[in-house]
């Protein structure tokens, strides 16, 4: 009885597609990533993922309010006095135009429709009465003007 043995070249071309299948089939498995949202002061960075993505289209009215009202996973330290807060977006998001939030509340009239736009530091740490918070949470808010896309939370912290 002869048994059929593969050469080791067809083994190898045999294992490769047997990975290829396997990767493909884990993939398919996987999430497609949100877009990205960055904030820069000077030389350091923070980005995440958003908070809730509806894969570019409206979120459900329902869902707004639980995910403006999500804790930021990223924070950066900034000098009011001195720095600059640098934000950018994914193409994706600056296409939909978007807003910044502070503390939960719009701060802006008409969503931006670029990627990138720096704001002086001090914007984020007036205080109309008392004394200037020590923190703020800062939320960009993909949106037409109409409908709520997407939420990315970042946290503002004022260097001592």
């Amino acid at each position: 009885m002869t048994v059929a043995f593969l050469t080791p070249k067809r083994r190898r071309a045999a294992l490769a597609v047997g990975a290829v299948s396997a990767g493909l089939l884990v993939l398919s498995a996987c999430e497609k990533p949100t877009p990205l949202a960055t904030v820069t002061v000077g030389t350091k960075s923070v980005n995440t993922g958003a908070a809730c993505y509806n894969d570019g289209k409206p979120l459900p009215e329902k869902d707004i309010p639980g995910c403006l009202n999500k804790k930021p996973t990223q924070s950066i330290s900034v000098d009011p006095a001195m720095d600059q807060v640098r934000f950018g977006v994914d193409p994706e998001i600056a296409d939909m135009g978007w807003t910044i939030f502070l503390g939960g509340r719009n701060a802006e009239p008409e969503p931006f429709k670029g990627t990138f736009r720096s704001i002086p530091a001090s914007a984020f740490f007036s205080s109309q009465m008392g004394q200037a918070p020590e923190e703020t949470q800062v939320t960009i808010v993909a949106n037409s003007g109409k409908n709520v896309a997407g939420i990315w939370h970042f946290e503002l912290k004022k260097k001592s």
